[in-house]
């Protein structure tokens, strides 16, 4: 997908703001609880998904994030297909007050690329 510059901008500052999370280390985070947080489309997350992961799409994450992930002191790992809106997400979480808000570099492409 091409995207515009000026959003490519948003996103690579995001991701100059928030840690980023090697796919080889997302299982072993969930298992000791981090929450897996697909921010993209529910029709996306309906074709897959990272097994267990809550999905709030990007579009309405500022409005209903705090309703499902009560607690700010969670580890929040946001996804999406590659990095942007993972990146995106992460960032307006942490300008939220979620300190450990983080984005899997790469996204659900490169955790299934692992096999």
């Amino acid at each position: 997908m091409a995207y515009t510059e000026k959003f490519q901008n948003m996103a690579n500052v995001a991701r100059g703001r928030v840690e980023e999370v090697l796919p080889e280390h997302v299982d072993v985070l969930i298992a000791n609880g981090a929450i897996a947080l697909d921010i993209r489309d529910q029709q996306e997350h309906d074709i897959d998904h990272i097994h267990g992961s809550l999905n709030i799409s990007r579009g309405k994450l500022e409005m209903l994030v705090e309703g499902q992930i009560p607690d700010i002191d969670s580890t929040i790992l946001c996804y999406c297909n590659a990095i942007n809106r993972g990146a995106l997400s992460a960032d307006t979480l942490r300008s939220m007050g979620y300190s450990n808000a983080k984005f899997i570099v790469g996204g659900l492409i490169a955790y299934r690329a692992l096999g």
